[in-house]
């Protein structure tokens, strides 16, 4: 969003834009903007810029709720590169187990909340055009910890399975054909049953009978890293979910379609996004365009959704220490408070790092648990 907001401001300062022409410019820069989001404020937070690009009406119900509750996550997915090489790394730095790799996959058990499947065969887009020259505003915000270099992006976390209740397969087959959601079934014949649909954007929802959680408790996992540790392991322990930070083109739309079919609960519109409980499992962040902008004459969006980055709580947590840890490493560690200062400012009741796996993949671990959940 610099480059409209930083011409529509030198317009203004020149006497270029009429007032006729500024709400349309404006609305374009704010629905047009990046969707991952440097804090959990979002763009609209403070002193808002328009304060109709910025409306903070819900979306209605998409269709009548299925009265569900998701009780837990089953697993994520995701496609990179290097899955051995990814695998290794939450294996070595976040202690998941390793379950299962049949040479084209591994399983990985996220502590005791859920799972994650890493596949390989992801070929990365071509590189995007240099970008312009730095102005002093780029480096202004890079010396204030925003922004900077990453490695490029090799990862894709493309779905998600949660376990909902009550589940009856049939009822759950009906209620989803009864809502237009068109349900694909996907079984494994020992006891799992699920359903694939697609969300406003087409992103992949899955949701099962919990017949995972039940070999995770009574079997451990147990099966070897794919390939050598990066470095040396640590003692940390996933324990929460903190939060996923899911960029979608109608952030009140995807709002009102997870809480009428998953029962998850909008905890907050900020006008450019919403905090998510999805029940005592963890959080989603549902940022993206506003369609009050459209109002003001913005174009109307090419869908997409994605999973921006994910964050983990877990123990135990000393700021310092983990740190510190990171640095022995040689890994990243961006601190993230949610735009409630310095990391070590003791208003700062949120805490947090962001680090960069090695497909290029955003992973931020933080000390949020049930108690502390909303990273507002």
């Amino acid at each position: 969003m610099d480059l409209p907001v930083a011409l529509l401001f030198s317009g203004l300062r020149d006497r270029i834009y009429t007032h006729r022409r500024l709400l349309p410019a404006l609305g374009v820069a704010l629905l047009m903007a990046p969707v991952t989001v440097a804090s959990a404020q979002g763009r609209c937070g403070g002193a808002r810029v328009n304060s109709a690009a910025c409306d903070t009406t819900p979306a209605p119900p998409p269709f009548a709720p299925t009265g569900w509750k998701t009780v837990a996550l089953d697993h994520f997915s995701m496609q990179v590169t290097d899955y051995k090489k990814e695998a290794a790394y939450y294996a070595t730095l976040m202690n998941w187990k390793v379950r299962s790799d049949d040479g084209t996959k591994a399983v990985l058990d996220i502590g005791d909340i859920g799972s994650v499947e890493i596949r390989g065969g992801f070929v990365a887009p071509p590189p995007p055009p240099p970008p312009p020259p730095p102005t002093a505003a780029d480096s202004a915000a890079g010396r204030a910890g925003r922004g900077g270099a990453r490695a490029p992006r090799r990862a894709v976390w493309d779905s998600f399975c949660w376990v909902i209740a009550p589940w009856d397969t049939k009822k759950v087959e009906a209620e989803l054909i009864k809502r237009g959601l068109h349900p694909v079934a996907d079984n494994d014949g020992k006891g799992f049953e699920s359903f694939h649909v697609k969300d406003p954007d087409g992103f992949d929802v899955q949701i099962s009978n919990g017949a995972n959680l039940k070999i995770r408790k009574s079997t451990p996992a147990t099966a070897k890293l794919p390939t050598a540790a990066p470095f040396e392991p640590t003692d940390w322990k996933t324990m929460w979910l903190d939060h996923i930070s899911f960029g979608v083109t109608n952030y009140k739309e995807s709002t009102a379609f997870y809480t009428a079919l998953l029962g998850w609960k909008a905890t907050g519109d900020e006008g450019s996004q919403n905090e998510v409980q999805i029940g005592d499992v963890g959080n989603i962040i549902i940022r993206g365009g506003n369609p009050a902008a459209l109002a003001l004459g913005a174009p109307a969006p090419t869908r997409r959704a994605a999973m921006d980055h994910v964050s983990f709580g877990f123990a135990p947590w000393d700021t310092d220490k983990v740190k510190a840890e990171l640095d022995k490493r040689g890994l990243t560690g961006r601190a993230d408070t949610g735009g409630k200062g310095d990391i070590h400012d003791a208003a700062a009741l949120y805490k947090s790092y962001h680090t960069t796996t090695p497909e290029g993949f955003d992973l931020q671990i933080s000390n949020a648990n049930k108690a502390n959940r909303t990273v507002r």
